[in-house]
């Protein structure tokens, strides 16, 4: 290693001298960014550099690489930005000949400016004619960024909407679409207030609803929605005339040959919040109704205008209803549902097309129609009939778990007006118990909220099976256990009904105490235990009617307790009630979970130290945040004793600290240029396809998921997806944004209660969705979008609830190894045998044995029938011989077996004709199975 004289590492790099009209070449300006980018560039070589720049920018005749320098210097080095501003300022670039050296000088000037806000007045002392006349210059390919900016400039909005309003007859449709979407950022802005201009923005918007181009035609229904709302707002007296207009004319637009118009046209008649209920009635029936053609307000009132108004509102949402494109129904259903709200008689009318929607091949759909069934019932416009009930309880008992969910979340707030149909809803959820129990905890929550509205239907039911509740003479109830709680639940709910004269005998109460665990944890977001055990205690001792406060408390919040908590003793815990004391056999499993909690406790200690590597990975300094991990996953090999290791939250936490070292080797592509590693893109392929495995294994492979714990690992999805499409050399832009949409979908379902609130990040992939549009292609999408999204992200802290369970699988192949191969003739079948064992497989789940030929792609899957195995969800076993009918012309050769599981999810699709439809999750590791050809 050579020595360096003290202080050399402050000297100037030989930097390229200027001579007189001579610029700086381009090899020259390329060894110059290296030294703008290196932390180690001495601060006298930086000045230095600055002033060649400086001259540079004089001499050369096309100064753009000189311009791009001087951003990243600016960058780079916020106490030089003044001079850099002033230097690009003084040189008159933004009077020159080229419009784009004098954009790209606006932006220069403007992001520096928004850096430092000391600038700020500086750019807005620009010149508005300056502006103006590089609108107008002859290049039109940088019109449409220069209007995009234009409120980065300071420019006066009235002169901006006079430009925007011509600028809106370009011949170029990027300019109109351009100019479209500053008209209606100048209606968010309000500082638009002549009567005249309003209405001169609403109709040139009106007109161009006809334009040739698609993104024109889109961009004209948000500015006549934009500009309507603002006639709406300023002219309160025709307030119902003209938002009467404005919906007549964007449901001209629900019929567009462009999927993405229709769909912007749904999203705009959602945000109308005043329509005439004839108008509305009428976008559900497509013949034209009379009271429609005597409307008046329709447009204008002429007959000829009122019956082309009238077909243009006729079945609009029928059509988005019946629309080929998932995308446009799901649109059209959201916006349904905004206009439910309007009107009672609307909502029932359209409670009859929601039924249908039910059966929609698309997931989201069906949850978006779950959704606008939620919000009528929330404003008691939810109106069920009997022949509504059959189709909607049959979704009670759907296989997929949002479905489900969604479907008992109308329930708590729907009001059934007989007994015949509260009799066929709660025989229905019981049935839904039976069959899915890891519901459990929400069905019981849905009954609780039933037999708050129907106290009396309550009284009814349980006089009808309350003989068959007593205990027998070992003590126990007659009932299966399940049954029994969810009827216990349904009791003690009667007498907080708002109805009167709704008694349930003491002993029921009594009862509930027993499963005072299983009922708490239902009910953990309406009251805390402590409150339901005073309550529980004090009606058994009460013979009814009840003239008592039910404590409702929040967990977590402060508050008296009625009753202290039970004591432990002896490692288990008693409940003590008037007349019922807990069964031995809950003591063992309170053990159980006290164990579970003392597990997650210390592996939540583990994970908080996973969330302290965030700030370093952010700075750039990967390798201390790799090392803490390394050091996490050592602390948390020290739990590995007893049962802790075979846990499924210690399995979990082991997953997701590989997911956390996976994603830390992917965030090095994002930080500034000085911190990206020498390895080439494919690098950053593999990590990230690793990364999205494993993060769908993570999701796919666990229930019992607190709603924390799932936002948490779609969060993680979400910046996967991102970190895919901020990188253009990564062409998957199609399947990822598809993948996005998705992950973004179910993340919008978990939050929509509001019990939990979005992080920034999620916040910022919302807006960024709604930016892009409906578009899938993904060669339209600018890289930096998504790069300035994912700077918002931050590393939140995972806290487990424990609980888990985790979904996995084991394979033997009993008495093969290479000494003893299977038999095979070749070009005939050969059967394998399998002792496959499954942990908390649901019977619904689709499970599939893959069988590759090693070193090659030819793969056969052959399906495994739920009906073959034995035992209960925790475990079943079946002996199964798989026929594998591609035996090769070989002397010998391995096939490689595992077990896969279906996840149902509607981002990716294998499309095969026989085999899984859907991605797989690996439950197990693969197996080689030796074969030998029969001689």
């Amino acid at each position: 290693m050579e020595a360096h004289a003290p202080g050399a590492c402050n000297r100037s790099p030989n930097l390229p001298s200027i001579s007189s009209g001579e610029p700086l070449s381009t090899e020259t300006l390329a060894s110059l960014r290296s030294l703008i980018i290196n932390p180690s560039t001495p601060a006298v070589a930086i000045s230095s550099l600055t002033e060649t720049l400086t001259r540079s920018l004089q001499l050369s005749r096309d100064p753009h690489r000189t311009l791009k320098l001087l951003s990243d210097l600016a960058a780079q080095h916020p106490h030089l930005s003044g001079l850099v501003f002033d230097s690009v300022r003084s040189n008159s670039l933004l009077s020159t000949e080229s419009t784009r050296v004098a954009a790209e000088s606006l932006d220069l000037l403007a992001s520096i400016s928004e850096r430092n806000r000391s600038l700020t007045p500086a750019i807005e002392e620009i010149d508005d004619r300056l502006f103006a006349s590089l609108c107008f210059s002859p290049a039109p390919a940088t019109r449409p960024w220069l209007i995009r900016n234009a409120g980065r400039f300071g420019v006066q909005p009235y002169l901006l909407s006079s430009m925007f309003l011509g600028f809106t007859k370009d011949p170029y449709p990027d300019v109109r679409r351009a100019a479209l979407d500053g008209l209606v950022g100048l209606s968010e802005s309000g500082v638009i207030d002549d009567g005249d201009m309003i209405r001169g923005c609403y109709f040139r918007a009106g007109e161009l609803l006809n334009d040739m181009e698609d993104g024109v035609r889109a961009a004209a229904i948000r500015v006549v929605l934009a500009w309507g709302l603002t006639l709406m707002a300023c002219d309160s007296e025709a307030k119902a005339y003209w938002s009467d207009e404005v919906f007549v004319k964007i449901c001209s637009m629900v019929r567009d040959m462009s999927m993405e118009v229709r769909i912007e046209a749904f999203h705009a008649l959602g945000k109308i919040g005043m329509v005439s209920q004839d108008i509305l009635l009428q976008t559900l029936s497509k013949k034209v109704l009379v009271t429609t053609k005597e409307k008046k307000s329709l447009a204008q009132c002429s007959d000829e205008q009122l019956e082309v108004s009238g077909s243009s509102v006729a079945g609009a949402f029928m059509h988005g209803l019946e629309d080929e494109f998932h995308e446009v129904r799901k649109a059209a259903c959201h916006s349904l549902g905004t206009l439910t709200i309007l009107s009672s008689k609307f909502s029932g009318e359209a409670l009859n097309l929601l039924m249908d929607v039910l059966n929609d091949d698309s997931m989201l759909v069906q949850l978006q129609a779950f959704e606008t069934m939620h919000q009528m019932a929330t404003f008691g416009h939810l109106k069920v009939q009997e022949k509504h009930i059959h189709m909607f309880l049959g979704t009670l008992v759907d296989r997929n778990t949002l479905t489900r969910s969604a479907a008992r979340k109308i329930l708590k707030l729907a009001n059934l007006p007989n007994l015949k149909l509260f009799r066929s809803t709660i025989d229905t959820l019981l049935d839904n118990l039976e069959m899915c129990p890891q519901d459990e905890a929400d069905i019981l929550n849905v009954l609780f909220h039933i037999g708050q509205n129907h106290g009396k239907f309550v009284v009814r039911i349980i006089e009808e099976v309350s003989q068959q509740m007593e205990p027998v003479s070992n003590g126990k109830l007659g009932f299966d256990n399940v049954r029994v709680v969810a009827l216990l639940v349904l009791a003690i709910s009667a007498p907080l009904s708002q109805e009167r004269n709704c008694s349930i005998p003491a002993s029921i109460f009594s009862y509930a105490v027993t499963y005072l665990g299983r009922i708490s944890h239902a009910l953990s977001d309406i009251i805390h235990q402590d409150g339901l055990l005073n309550y529980l205690s004090q009606c058994s001792r009460s013979p009814g009617p009840y003239d008592i406060e039910f404590d409702f408390r929040l967990r977590g919040l402060p508050g008296s307790i009625a009753m202290p908590l039970p004591q432990k003793q002896g490692g288990t815990s008693e409940i003590l009630s008037p007349t019922v004391k807990e069964p031995r056999e809950a003591g063992t499993a309170l053990v159980e979970h006290s164990l579970d909690v003392q597990v997650t406790k210390s592996i939540n200690v583990v994970l908080e130290k996973v969330k302290d590597i965030w700030p370093f990975v952010q700075a750039g300094y990967t390798t201390e945040g790799l090392r803490t991990l390394r050091s996490c996953r050592e602390e948390l090999a020290t739990l590995t004793s007893g049962s802790v290791a075979s846990s499924a939250t210690f399995a979990f936490t082991t997953q997701y600290i590989k997911i956390m070292k996976l994603l830390v080797k992917a965030w090095v592509y994002i930080l500034p240029s000085r911190h990206i590693p020498s390895s080439g893109m494919g690098d950053l392929d593999f990590v990230l396809g690793k990364l999205d495995v494993r993060l769908s294994e993570l999701k796919s492979t666990y229930i019992r998921l607190s709603k924390e714990e799932e936002l948490h690992i779609l969060e993680l999805m979400l910046v996967t997806c991102m970190l895919k499409l901020s990188k253009v050399e990564i062409c998957c832009h199609l399947g990822t944004l598809r993948k996005l949409s998705c992950t973004m979908a179910h993340a919008e379902y978990l939050l929509q209660d509001g019990t939990v609130e979005p992080s920034r990040f999620m916040i910022e992939v919302r807006n960024l969705s709604s930016e892009v549009g409906t578009s899938l292609n993904g060669s339209s999408c600018n890289p930096s979008l998504f790069r300035r999204a994912l700077e918002s992200f931050s590393l939140k802290q995972l806290v487990l609830c424990g609980g888990l369970k985790h979904i996995k699988a084991g394979l033997e192949i009993p008495d093969n190894d290479y000494g003893h191969p299977l038999r095979f003739v070749a070009g005939l079948p050969v059967g394998i045998p399998c002792h496959i064992t499954l942990h908390n497989v649901l019977v619904e789940s689709r499970i599939w044995l893959k069988m590759t030929v090693s070193g090659t792609d030819d793969t056969q899957f052959v399906y495994l029938d739920s009906t073959l195995f034995g035992g209960c969800d925790d475990c079943r076993i079946v002996d199964f011989t798989a026929p594998f009918y591609k035996t090769p012309k070989a002397f010998s050769f391995t096939v490689s077996v595992c077990i896969c599981m279906e996840y149902l999810s509607e981002d990716v699709s294998f499309l095969k004709r026989c085999g899984p439809r859907h991605e797989l999750t690996y439950l197990c590791r693969e197996k080689e199975v030796f074969l030998s050809m029969v001689k």
